[in-house]
C-alpha cells in the first residue's frame, strides 16, 4: 500500500474560462470541486494506476466537512484527523485560449501541537501496511520545518522508503534525514538552494543526504540526479492542458515504482515524465489520461 501524507490539504476549486482577462468580470460554469492537496492527488493517481492507496490529512471547519464528503464519495481510502482550524481552499483558473492556469492558494490555518500529534500518530499507525510513504505539499503555519524529516526517520525505522515533495527548509531537513527521493520543481529547487542550475541544486540535496533528486522542468521535461550522474527525460513535444497536478503525478509514478519493487532510476524517470504529461491532459489534479502507459513509450532519455 502507498500511504500519502498531506500536511496542508485544500478543497480545490477549478474553473475553466474561454479567455482569462485580469480586472474583468468573467462568467463561468460551476467549479469542479475536489478534495485536494498534493498528497491526496498522489493517492488518487496511484489508485488509478492500480495501487492500493491511503490518503492521510488533518481537516477542520465547514470546508473540512465538504472535503471529507467529497473524498469519501470518491472511494479513496483515507484517514482524516480532526484539525482545530478550517481546511483551506485552492482556486485554479484554466484559460482555454492559452492553456495557462492561474492558481490562488490559501496559506491554511495555523496548526496546534495537538493537530501535529494527531497527524503524526495516524501516519505511524499506517506504516505497518505501507510499502512506500509519500509526504507532499506545503506546511501550514505552525508546522515545524522538521515535520517531513521526522516522517523520514519514522519510515526508515520501519524499513519503509519515503518520497518527499516539499520546499526550502522542510526539503533540506528531509534530505538531511536521508529521504529516498526528493521531488522539487525547478522554481522550488531555486528557492531552496539559491542555484539556477537545477543539476547543481539537486546535488546540494544529495550532499545533504537524499538518495535521488527528481526535478520537474515543466515543458522541458524532468531530471533524475543521483550521486553517480544525471538523466534528462522529455516528451517529443509539450502537451497543452492544465499543469496543476503534473508534479503530483510524477510523485505517484515514483511511489508506484518503489511499491512494485522497481528501483531502476531510468524506469522511474520515464514513468514520472509520462505520467506528468498525461496529467496535463486532465481537467483537474489527481487524474491521468487513459493513455498514460502509452506515453511511457514516447519518452526520450539522455545523459544530462
Amino acid at each position: 500500500m502507498i500511504v500519502t501524507v498531506t500536511p496542508n490539504p485544500a478543497l480545490d476549486l477549478t474553473y475553466h474560462v474561454d479567455a482569462f482577462e485580469a480586472g474583468e468580470s468573467l462568467r463561468v460554469d460551476g467549479a469542479l470541486v475536489r478534495a485536494g492537496g498534493k498528497g491526496v492527488n498522489v493517492a488518487r493517481v496511484a489508485r488509478q494506476a492500480g495501487e492500493r492507496s491511503l490518503a492521510i490529512a488533518a481537516v477542520g471547519g465547514a470546508t473540512g466537512r465538504e472535503f471529507t464528503d467529497e473524498l469519501t464519495a470518491s472511494g479513496l481510502e483515507n484517514v482524516l484527523v480532526r484539525a482545530s482550524g478550517a481546511t483551506r481552499r485552492s482556486v485554479a483558473i484554466v484559460d482555454r485560449s492559452t492553456g495557462e492556469t492561474t492558481i490562488m492558494n490559501e496559506r491554511g490555518a495555523a496548526v496546534t501541537a495537538a493537530d501535529r500529534a494527531g497527524l503524526t500518530s495516524a501516519v505511524r499507525t499506517s506504516l505497518a501496511d505501507a510499502r512506500c510513504l509519500v509526504v507532499s505539499g506545503s506546511l501550514p503555519p505552525g508546522m515545524p520545518n522538521t515535520f517531513c524529516a521526522d516522517l523520514v526517520r519514522a519510515a526508515h525505522d520501519t524499513g519503509i522508503p519515503i518520497v518527499v515533495d516539499a520546499v526550502e527548509e522542510a526539503l533540506v531537513a528531509a534530505a538531511r534525514a536521508g529521504a529516498d527521493v526528493v521531488k522539487p520543481n525547478r522554481a522550488e529547487l531555486r528557492a531552496t538552494t539559491g542555484l539556477t542550475d537545477p543539476i547543481a541544486g539537486a546535488r546540494v540535496l544529495l550532499d545533504h543526504g537524499a538518495l535521488l533528486a527528481l526535478v520537474s522542468l515543466g515543458a522541458d521535461g524532468m531530471l533524475a540526479v543521483t550521486p553517480h550522474g544525471a538523466l534528462h527525460a522529455r516528451m517529443p513535444r509539450p502537451l497543452d492542458g492544465n499543469p496543476t497536478g503534473a508534479g503530483d503525478a510524477a510523485v505517484a509514478a515514483v511511489a508506484v515504482s518503489i511499491s512494485r519493487g522497481d528501483h531502476d532510476i531510468r524506469d522511474q524517470l520515464v514513468r514520472a515524465t509520462a505520467w506528468s504529461a498525461s496529467a496535463v491532459l486532465r481537467p483537474a489534479a489527481g487524474e491521468l489520461a487513459d493513455n498514460f502507459r502509452e506515453l511511457e513509450q514516447l519518452v526520450d532519455v539522455v545523459d544530462a
